[in-house]
Order: C-alpha cells, then structure tokens, then sequence
C-alpha cells in the first residue's frame, strides 16, 4: 500500500479514466484511503458543474478590441516601406509623374551640392567672416558682462595687461571664491559645536 495521498495529476488521470499500466494501482489506492477518494469526487462534482454551466462564445469584435489594445512592435523598416507605399499613388500614371518629379529634384539637389563643393574659396571665405562676427560677439557680451560685473576700471586693466592680466583676474576670482566657501564652512562647524 502506498502511504502518500495522491498528486493532482494523478487525481486528473482518475477522473478522466484514463487506461494504462499506472492507473491500476491509482484506483487501488482510492479504495483504501478515505482522504484521497474524497479529493477524487471533489472533483468530479466540480467536473460535473462546469459541464452543467452555459456555455458562451464572445462576440465576433472581441478579438479586434483585444488586439487593438495590445502593443505590436513593428520594425523600422516595415514602417518607413509602409510610410512611402501610403505616399506612392495608385494609377500607373500619377506614378510616372511622382518619379519623374522626385527624379528631377533629386537631379537639381544633386547639381547644387557639386556646385558648392567646387566653389570652396567662396565657402572658406562666408566660414571666415561668420567666425570673425561670431568672435566680435562674444568678445562684446564677454566685455559687457566684465564690466558690469567688475567694473570699467577693472575692465580697463585687464584690457591693457592682456592674457596675463585675465588669468591673473581668474585666479583672484578662484581665490576668493575658496576663501569665501572655506569662511562659511568654519562658520558652519563653530555653530554645530555651539549647539551640541
């Protein structure tokens, strides 16, 4: 006699009568354990139930609204194919037409860019003088903003000592910001001990 109850599956075999070399001593097992042969009627009522219960079928958009609902990944190339067909007319003639037009822009496009690659001197000289305004406008804000901060006197030396005299003016600035941030720490310590 086996002394284990039995597992579902094996509960599932009973009930659905299943034949074969491992049932026999399933069937023998219910006859002797009471707790076993309750779980299989459970079961089976249950079974019975549900094939007692209506039977629906969902309603024929179900699976559209289901479908609508769930995320599909589409791969970029199956969109950009897509994207181009819905711009592709469907007449024979209205194709040609398309072509022929986006084959002559694409000819002028074409046209342009070798037409601006073999004018370089043209194009070095509108890069030169696009720098030169670029570099007359920081230098007028980086001016203003100097002497608004420092003042005209302070502008002026740094204008007349040049390089020297504006890394002489960052590291004052760094300095100063050091000493400022280390004066606040020290302050922030003597008032934490005060407290405690």
């Amino acid at each position: 006699m086996n002394h284990r109850h039995l597992l579902p599956d094996e509960i599932d075999l009973l009930i659905d009568d299943e034949v074969g070399f491992g049932v026999a001593p399933l069937k023998a097992h219910i006859r002797d354990c009471d707790h076993c042969r309750a779980q299989v009627e459970d079961a089976r009522r249950v079974l019975a139930a549900l094939e007692e219960a209506p039977h629906f079928s969902p309603s024929h958009t179900f699976a559209n609204k289901v479908m609508a609902q769930v995320p599909v990944f589409v791969p970029w190339h199956v969109t950009a194919r897509d994207t181009v067909a819905r711009w592709i007319p469907q007449s024979r003639s209205a194709r040609v037409a398309v072509a022929a037009l986006a084959t002559s822009a694409a000819s002028v496009l074409t046209v342009a860019i070798l037409w601006i690659a073999t004018q370089t001197d043209v194009l070095v000289l509108a890069t030169s003088a696009a720098g030169d305004q670029l570099q007359n406008l920081v230098y007028n804000a980086g001016r203003e903003v100097l002497a608004t901060v420092f003042g005209d006197q302070v502008f002026a030396i740094i204008q007349h000592t040049g390089t020297v005299g504006i890394a002489a003016a960052l590291v004052g600035l760094v300095m100063t910001a050091g000493a400022s941030i280390a004066g606040l720490r020290a302050l922030a310590a003597v008032s934490s001990r005060r407290r405690a």
